[in-house]
């Protein structure tokens, strides 16, 4: 594909300028600020497992809280964090957040053989950062999703490079801070990873196991936090769930009925995930679809499930935007997204009781597009892997000889 000066792929690929730059740190520096303005403890949600951990070294229960729904290891992780003044994480937190979001979409961006330093990098992040609502409420919110934001796209670079142990080690790590990659287990079980499925599950087994032997209550997560999750009877928390379980009752579909679509729903988008597994094609597009596919499935069953849960897969699906015949490429994935532009003003679903009609919106429209995407038959064209991303730096695009996907 030409990648001359007319050639918009060959334009974005080129190394940004400063003015992308500050613009992009203008953006995030924005954010941070304004979150350690508005906000007393850095975050709503961190300052849960904060206190949860502040509870555990003042010899309590950190399950008391019924808003805690973490793992044991978690009280661990927080442990730092509720020994340090409040003054310093509402300036701290933020940047931590912001940081694992920039840090997941430059490996997003490796996974692709995107140069970190094109244009596309900049502005695929500043477009993240200032048009997707999600992004400043995980941020303002401050909630550990952040982790798993930077932990699958990491073991997907991990794995495309045949790493897969790590990558199970990476995703285990994740799943003891956060439970929220759990799905994406079935992704080693249909590539037939089975000592990168035993590091996913034995590095949150033996780390909460031996957390929870530290604490006084060490099965206060199975009975209070799963039945808490099962029941999902907790009305503040209702108002701000995006899954069609949640949001289905509140149009006047029995639970019941609601739930059954929910597990149908997911149940197609477990099999359309495996058959883009099967279809094969580039691998970074084969490992991003069906990891995201497996994750959207999940968000549409499971309880809670938040706006903010779309930052795991959305830059990894954006990051694909240059390769042909890349999910990012269809019409629908752009629609699906535009209610989360922040300035859009929808009528019925503005109040913010009514914002998880906006996000169970998007959730699903943005599910159906990827089963659709990963169901479609027929070969997937592959880049020349030898090639992918390399930049002539002379020119500031890529060489004659680079990766055709731009």
């Amino acid at each position: 594909m030409n990648t001359g000066k007319g050639d918009i792929s060959g334009w974005l690929v080129r190394r940004a300028s400063w003015h992308l730059w500050a613009v992009l740190a203008l953006v995030l520096g924005g954010a941070v600020v304004r979150t350690a303005r508005v906000t007393s403890d850095g975050g709503m949600d961190n300052a849960i497992v904060v206190r949860a951990a502040r509870t555990w070294l003042a010899g309590g229960s950190p399950y008391d809280d019924p808003h805690f729904l973490y793992l044991p290891s978690a009280v661990l992780a927080a442990a730092p964090q509720a020994l340090l003044p409040v003054s310093v994480l509402r300036g701290l937190v933020p940047v931590a957040v912001s940081g694992c979001l920039v840090l997941g979409w430059g490996c997003a961006l490796r996974l692709y053989g995107v140069p970190p330093r094109s244009r596309f990098a900049v502005l695929g992040l500043t477009a993240l950062a200032a048009g997707f609502a999600p992004f400043g409420h995980l941020v303002q919110l401050a909630n550990w999703t952040a982790t798993a934001a930077l932990a699958l796209p990491l073991a997907l670079l991990l794995a495309g490079r045949g790493r897969w142990t790590a990558a199970g080690v990476v995703l285990g790590a994740a799943v003891a801070l956060k439970p929220l990659l759990a799905p994406v287990a079935l992704l080693l079980v249909f590539a037939r990873r089975p000592r990168a499925l035993a590091a996913l599950t034995l590095v949150p087994a033996v780390t909460s196991v031996g957390s929870a032997l530290l604490l006084p209550d060490p099965l206060g997560f199975v009975t209070r936090t799963l039945p808490f999750l099962l029941r999902g009877d907790d009305g503040f928390v209702r108002l701000y769930e995006a899954s069609p379980a949640a949001v289905l009752p509140r149009l006047g579909v029995p639970e019941a009925v609601a739930q059954g679509v929910a597990l149908l729903l997911c149940a197609a988008g477990v099999g359309c995930a495996y058959l883009r597994w099967r279809r094969g094609g580039p691998e970074p597009l084969r490992l991003a679809e069906t990891a995201a596919g497996l994750m959207l499935s999940a968000f549409l069953v499971s309880r809670p499930s938040y706006d903010h849960y779309l930052l795991v897969v959305v830059p990894l699906l954006l990051a694909g935007l240059p390769y042909a015949g890349s999910a990012a490429r269809t019409p629908w994935f752009w629609l699906s997204l535009a209610p989360q532009l922040p300035g859009l003003a929808l009528p019925y679903p503005e109040p913010s009781q009514r914002r998880a009609f906006r996000d169970a919106f998007t959730l699903l429209a943005l599910a159906v597009t990827v089963a659709r995407h990963n169901a479609r038959p027929g070969p997937l064209r592959a880049p020349d892997p030898s090639a992918a991303g390399r930049v002539d730096p002379g020119a500031g695009r890529l060489s004659p000889g680079g990766d055709p996907a731009f």
